[in-house]
């Protein structure tokens, strides 16, 4: 997810948070699919083939518009390291499925949002507030009461999700500084892109030729992840970003039930209560966030 920014004349607030339900069912459907292919191939083969066909998509729909233009960037090198985060975050938190049940896994990415938060000070200048860095604070507490000592995820395995979530934190923010410079079309086209080119020259040293069904699912991964992209890029055009951030949290609750219905994993109670202490935490964020903005 990128970080948007307000428009002006956004008016159509209830097929806004639709959309945005819809694209987090399917970023769950994603990163269901994901962990389902993950027990089966190698991690990268699995994150090549999404960052591969999410990218042909982009190409069959932008290149007869704008040609190789959707490339130039004034800013190349910012670009390559905000691809690099997003790979990075990507395959932390792909492999973290291997070890991870789905709604924790994505629980626990959900603290990128208080990064944001706390990072953006020294990285980008902005004040962050005391109110903030109490939802940062809350946020990790979330953290712990999921991994509790003695519990099932209390292992160095929720290290992944943790490291995705801090790469996507950085992805975050180098697309705020970036949208200074290029549009969101060649910061998006060039990070998949990129992305795609380098998992095709790791790609053969894992490769296990999948099966058609598996090719399949491959393909059904990437088209999943770029249509929930553009769903969402959509549902901020018509509906103010204060208004739609919570929705964005369903992810885990759809994550969760995926997680039920497809791996028979159900968190326990001491689980789903530092769930919410970081869906709490993350809204808290978002709320200083806005308050700073309007301000």
């Amino acid at each position: 997810m990128t970080l948007p920014t307000p428009l002006s004349g956004v008016n159509q607030p209830l097929k806004g948070i639709l959309l945005i339900v819809t694209a987090t069912a399917l970023f769950s459907s994603h990163d269901a699919l994901s962990k389902y292919l993950s027990g089966l191939y190698p991690v990268v083969m699995v994150v090549w083939a999404r960052y591969l066909v999410h990218t042909l998509l982009m190409a069959g729909i932008f290149l007869p518009q704008s040609g190789l233009r959707v490339l130039r960037s004034k800013r190349p090198l910012l670009q390559i390291l905000r691809a690099v985060c997003l790979l990075g975050s990507g395959l932390f938190f792909t492999y973290g499925l291997l070890f991870i049940p789905l709604a924790e896994n994505t629980a626990v990415n959900f603290l990128a949002p208080l990064l944001v938060a706390a990072l953006s000070g020294p990285l980008l200048g902005e004040k962050v507030t005391r109110g903030q860095w109490v939802a940062v604070i809350c946020g990790f507490i979330g953290v712990v009461v999921i991994i509790h000592p003695g519990g099932e995820l209390f292992t160095p395995a929720v290290l992944l999700p943790m490291a995705a979530a801090l790469c996507f934190s950085c992805y975050q923010i180098l697309t705020r500084k970036l949208s200074l410079y290029d549009s969101p079309t060649t910061s998006n086209f060039f990070a998949g892109l990129f992305n795609a080119l380098v998992m095709s020259a790791l790609v053969p040293f894992f490769w296990q030729t999948p099966t058609l069904i598996h090719g399949l699912e491959m393909l059904a991964l990437g088209s999943l992840g770029m249509t929930a992209h553009l769903l969402l890029t959509q549902s901020f055009r018509l509906a103010a970003p204060a208004l739609l951030a919570p929705f964005s949290y369903c992810q885990i609750v759809f994550s969760g039930i995926l997680g039920w219905l497809l791996f028979n994993h159900t968190p326990d109670f001491t689980t789903r209560i530092g769930i919410a202490i970081i869906c709490v935490s993350g809204l808290a964020a978002a709320l200083q966030q806005r308050r700073k903005a309007t301000a």
